[in-house]
C-alpha cells in the first residue's frame, strides 16, 4: 500500500468504532473516521465466528488487496476499518471488490472524480 499505513493497536480500532460512521453490506462493514493527516490508515478485521485462522487469514488478504489496487481512488485522511461477516468466508475476490467499492461509494470515501 503506497499511501495508506495500517491499523494496529486495540485503541485505534475502538476509536475508529466508537466515533465514526459505519455502512454494511451482506460480507463486509466498513467504518470511516477522518484522521486529519495525508494518508490514510487501513484496519482489517475478521473474527473467529468467519472460520479458522486460515480461512480468516485469507479473507484478510482478499480484502487488502482489493484496497491496495484501488487505493488511488480513495479520498485521503481516513482511519477505515473492514469487518468480514460469516458470509464473506465464501466469497470470491470479485464479490469482495464489488462489496467494498459499494460500501467505500456509500460512505463517500472515494474522490468524486472516480464516481461514474
Amino acid at each position: 500500500m503506497k499511501f495508506s499505513e495500517s491499523l494496529k493497536k486495540n485503541q485505534q480500532f475502538r476509536a475508529v468504532y466508537e466515533k465514526g460512521t459505519s455502512c454494511a453490506n451482506r460480507y463486509l462493514v466498513v467504518y470511516k473516521l477522518e484522521n486529519g493527516l495525508k494518508r490514510n490508515h487501513l484496519g482489517i478485521s475478521v473474527s473467529k465466528k468467519v472460520g479458522n485462522s486460515i480461512v480468516r487469514h485469507h479473507l484478510a488478504r482478499l480484502i487488502r488487496e482489493n484496497y491496495r489496487l484501488s487505493e488511488e481512488l480513495y479520498k485521503e485522511g481516513y482511519d477505515i476499518v473492514v469487518i468480514a461477516r460469516v458470509a464473506a468466508k465464501d466469497a470470491d475476490y470479485h464479490v469482495i471488490e464489488k462489496s467494498l467499492s459499494q460500501l467505500s461509494k456509500k460512505l463517500d470515501l472515494l474522490k468524486d472524480s472516480d464516481l461514474q
